[in-house]
């Protein structure tokens, strides 16, 4: 019987895969040599692979517009950046080099738009979507944007009172576009019934005539709704689509200038080599419906606009470790320790119990034993014990008499919110530090390229944040 690392994968998965093989019995992660990356910058470190970012704007940008030709669809497709997915200026700026346009979240949102805009990576022109419950702050900063010129930021009202806000604050002479969010109601499985962000789709007509309709200074453009679980093919996800496009067209007969449709919540993306989904299927699907709920209703079709977060920059990120020892702790369980934490790197495996992509990068060729993963705090939660598609974790044995190299892993797939969640630099668990971040991008030359973006976070910073050091 086989049993080495190699024989379980190629046993259970059609290996290797779309960013994934093994050269020489190390993993290459999109075609980058991962133990070069680990012998230059050591462990722990989380890497950002920046030309997988313009490969998923455009993937999705192709499936939505062949639906769109499929079904002779009248509307434009946009696409849009969520820009808390990852906030870092080479990551949004990356994105933008693709045509895309930007969805904020927060007040401080707006400062990066201007600083986009400072640094000519974004025109009076791009589309930036302001979703989110709105502080007096936030709606200020986005007045200012408006009133500065920006013709086609777009306020997506989140409650009644707001619209208030822009009403006493913006001062533009042509007539401001405006949004509005529905409320979703979520899955029976939710912890609760409705989102708390929006408003119930019960009050939007009559928000509508009382509030908007025949007022100059405002227009409204686009209606919003998000899901919680992000597009995905079931009875659930194709209901609500359907009520919200149903509110739409009602709307839509009593206000010519609405004129598109905001579909919240993004793609999947893999977190696990038995990840199947049918993108082009889920395109083809969406753009059909609201063809079709238009047609009945006698009605223009709206332009698609997504805010794609995850979809857009997780496949770029991952974060490796070295397995510092292994413990027997009982008759069964053994732990392999990693050289950081889970809490601190990666909170959602910790605060939601997510699963990641996770591959050995060495030792393909040795046997594989079933583990728990340690991090480095005292938390009894900072571990990771399952993977996505198995209640268990196998890895090869990290003997290190037998082989003197450590064994090394990667969790792939996390480019995502995990520095947003986990705050960059700061305070953390234990003082556990922040790991080095390593950026792999094209040169002018169209070679690619890896450079040290920030180093593994000193004692020194934490001390001085906590007043030791003045």
């Amino acid at each position: 019987m086989n049993n080495t690392y190699t024989d379980l994968v190629h046993q259970t998965f059609h290996f290797p895969q779309e960013g994934f093989e093994v050269k020489d019995n190390y993993l290459q992660f999109n075609g980058l040599d991962m133990k070069r990356l680990i012998d230059k910058y050591g462990t722990p470190f989380k890497l950002t692979y920046l030309p997988k970012i313009g490969m998923q704007i455009n993937k999705a940008k192709k499936i939505f517009n062949d639906a769109i030709k499929k079904h002779k669809y009248d509307g434009n497709y946009y696409y849009c950046y969520v820009t808390k997915a990852s906030h870092f200026s080479f990551i949004v700026e990356e994105t933008l080099k693709h045509g895309v346009h930007l969805e904020t979240s927060f007040a401080y949102d707006i400062e990066i738009v201007k600083q986009l805009y400072k640094r000519r990576k974004i025109n009076k022109e791009t589309f930036i979507i302001c979703n989110g419950f709105k502080t007096k702050t936030y709606t200020r900063n986005i007045a200012r944007l408006i009133n500065d010129g920006f013709k086609n930021v777009i306020p997506v009202l989140d409650n009644k009172n707001e619209f208030e806000d822009y009403k006493r604050l913006i001062r533009a002479k042509d007539p401001v576009k405006i949004g509005i969010r529905i409320a979703a109601e979520e899955e029976p499985t939710f912890d609760f019934y409705t989102s708390r962000l929006g408003i119930r789709s019960r009050d939007v007509l009559e928000f509508y005539v009382d509030k908007i309709k025949g007022n100059e200074k405002f227009q409204l453009k686009m209606l919003h709704f998000f899901m919680n679980k992000g597009i995905k093919d079931d009875v659930y996800y194709w209901s609500e689509l359907n009520k919200v496009i149903n509110l739409y067209c009602q709307l839509k007969k009593i206000c010519p200038e609405l004129d598109s449709v905001n579909i919240g919540g993004g793609f999947p993306i893999k977190h696990s080599l038995g990840f199947e989904y049918d993108y082009q299927y889920m395109a083809n699907e969406i753009v059909s419906t609201i063809k079709k709920v238009c047609k009945k209703n006698k009605v223009d079709m709206p332009d698609i606009y997504t805010e794609f977060g995850s979809f857009t920059v997780g496949e770029s990120g991952a974060v490796v470790y070295s397995v510092l020892d292994e413990k027997m702790q009982n008759d069964r369980e053994i732990w392999y320790m990693i050289d950081s934490s889970f809490i601190t790197t990666l909170p959602d495996t910790w605060g939601i119990g997510e699963k990641f992509l996770m591959l050995p990068v060495n030792r393909w060729d040795e046997e594989y034993q079933e583990v728990h993963l340690g991090g480095l705090t005292c938390d009894s939660h900072d571990f990771y014990t399952s993977e996505e598609h198995i209640n268990a974790v196998f890895l090869p044995k990290a003997d290190r008499e037998k082989n003197p190299e450590p064994l090394y892993i990667g969790f792939f797939h996390t480019g995502a919110y995990q520095d947003q969640l986990a705050g960059y630099g700061g305070i953390k668990h234990c003082m556990i530090p922040s790991p080095k971040h390593v950026v792999v991008e094209y040169d002018k030359n169209g070679e690619l390229e890896d450079w040290l973006y920030a180093k593994e976070q000193t004692p020194q910073s934490m001390l001085k944040i906590l007043g030791y050091i003045r």
